[in-house]
Parts: structure tokens; C-alpha cells; sequence
């Protein structure tokens, strides 16, 4: 992840997001078709599950998020562990509206915001606390989606971060990168 200095704290943590949004993205596509819809065992989600839940609270957290409650009446949780989209394409639908909602509502934040109260579950939040609830929750599913794809796309992984066994290449590479910029 590329690191740019900001004070900016809703800057900071749009740029957190599309980070673990990419590093899904980057999962999602090399999982064959059939890793997608597979489970481990009866107790775990499937990716497209994991890809349903997280859309459908991205829908619900961030739609009017400065304005109404932050758990919509209109979801329903529970559903969203049930018929997972059948398709790669109906999974990226979902995936890519859920991003949208939530992005374009960060985007629409200033740091003038993060001290406003919203309502989540009727309970009152900060913006900050609302984001940062959120920084904890999409990641852990951004993770569980990781090990999954990485698991059943095997052999054919490509890392998506620090190769094994890659570190000090990388901390070079780094250093290089540095170096040249001064």
C-alpha cells in the first residue's frame, strides 16, 4: 500500500478502504468460479456470502448515512447468509454496488464531519466511531475472503502482498524508491 502523509483523518481512512478493497478485488479474481460458491465446512461462508453480507451492509450503514439510522428497516441481516448470487458477474454486481454506497459517502465527508453523531442500531455513534467500526469489520471479511481464494486457487496464487521469503527484496526495493525521489 502506498503511504501518503495527510492529517486528514477522513482522507487517511478512504485511502484504508480502497486499499482492503483492492486486496479483495485482487482475491476475488483469482478464485476459479467454483471457490467462490464453496464453503470449508457447514459453519463457514462461502466468498459470495461473505461478498453478500458486506454489500448489504455497506447498503444499509452508509445510504443517508449523516441522515437516518445506519441499520435500514428494510434489511435484512439474517437473508444475507442465505442465496448467495449464483454468478462471478452477479458477485461483482453486488460487491461493486455495495463499494459505491459506501464510498460515495465517504467521499462526501470532511473532517469537520467526524464529530457528528449518527445512529447505528438506534445507538448514537460519532462519524469517526461509525468509520472506524468499519475499519474493523470490512477488513476481518476482506480476510476471510483472502484466505478462501487463496485457498482454493492453490498453486495459481499470486500474492498480493509481500511475497514469502520476499522481504528484503521488497524493503530494498523500497529504499530505491526512496532514494531516487530526493
Amino acid at each position: 500500500m502506498a503511504h501518503e502523509l495527510t492529517t486528514s483523518y477522513v482522507k487517511d481512512s478512504i485511502s484504508l478502504f480502497l486499499y482492503y478493497k483492492k486486496l479483495g478485488e485482487g482475491a476475488l479474481v483469482q478464485c476459479p468460479d467454483a471457490g467462490l460458491f464453496a464453503t470449508l465446512d457447514k459453519e463457514t461462508n462461502s466468498i459470495a456470502i461473505i461478498v453478500k453480507h458486506i454489500s448489504g451492509n455497506m447498503r444499509s450503514r452508509w445510504g443517508n448515512f449523516l441522515t437516518s439510522d445506519g441499520e435500514k428497516p428494510d434489511r435484512n441481516r439474517d437473508s444475507e447468509f442465505e442465496e448467495p448470487p449464483k454468478t462471478r458477474a452477479e458477485l461483482f454486481t453486488l460487491w461493486d454496488a455495495g463499494w459505491k454506497i459506501f464510498l460515495d459517502a465517504l467521499d462526501g465527508l470532511s473532517d469537520a464531519d467526524i464529530s457528528k453523531t449518527v445512529m447505528i442500531r438506534a445507538e448514537p455513534h460519532s462519524v469517526m466511531q461509525a468509520i472506524n467500526r468499519q475499519l474493523a469489520h470490512y477488513p476481518l471479511h476482506i480476510g476471510q475472503i483472502v484466505f478462501l481464494a487463496k485457498h482454493f486457487a492453490s498453486d495459481d496464487w499470486k500474492t498480493l502482498s509481500v511475497p514469502r521469503k520476499g522481504s528484503s527484496q521488497f524493503t530494498a526495493d523500497v529504499a530505491a524508491g526512496l532514494k531516487s525521489q530526493r
